[in-house]
């Protein structure tokens, strides 16, 4: 049985809706995609399909070192289920794009890491070797060597056409990942 998995997340240009949608593919049935708007907000019914989720996939852009001022909104948001602690024991995964190769999105992963823990959610990892050898490309998976979860790389004059194929072959593989150990805690 598909577990229900959810990746919430914001898109200022496309390029991280794209991600998130190579992610769902990956998880298989049991994923659904959740926008956040460009106000920062969840559609109606967004908060009961987070708190219905088995896992919970959270991914931003990374502007300026950190998340979208949009994504922050809703974690702010997020503090009633904190309160109640609607999410604790989910799992919970994230993923960040930018332009630069690396562009700082550690900052943005390590707050989606801390958003998870005080909810008191399970993280899942990347899971898989990066590719840093000398023969290694851009369209092998995990290029850019993130293991705390996926990190995508899109270069700021590259339409959500152009996306390398290689970072979406690692979400699908991502969202894979995130989908087998839901499935594994069953």
């Amino acid at each position: 049985m598909s577990k229900k998995i959810v990746i919430v997340h914001h898109s200022g240009y496309g390029h991280t809706a794209k991600v998130a949608a190579a992610v769902a593919e990956g998880a298989g049935a049991g994923a659904s995609l959740l926008a956040i708007d460009a106000e920062g907000n969840l559609p109606e019914g967004g908060w009961e399909q987070l708190d219905a989720a088995d896992a919970i996939v959270f991914g931003s852009p990374t502007y300026m070192g950190m998340v979208s001022w949009q994504f922050k909104k809703f974690a702010d948001a997020s503090s009633k289920a904190w309160f109640t602690r609607k999410w604790a024991d989910k799992l919970a995964a994230g993923f960040t794009n930018s332009a630069s190769l690396y562009g700082d999105k550690h900052t943005t992963m390590s707050y989606l890491t801390t958003l998870a823990m005080q909810h008191g959610m399970l993280w899942v990892g990347a899971g898989m070797m990066p590719a840093n050898t000398k023969a290694s490309t851009r369209d092998d998976l995990n290029n850019l060597g993130m293991s705390a979860g996926l990190m995508t790389a899109t270069p700021s004059d590259a339409s959500v056409d152009e996306m390398v194929p290689g970072d979406l072959a690692t979400a699908r593989a991502f969202g894979a990942r995130v989908a087998a150990v839901a499935a594994r805690l069953a």
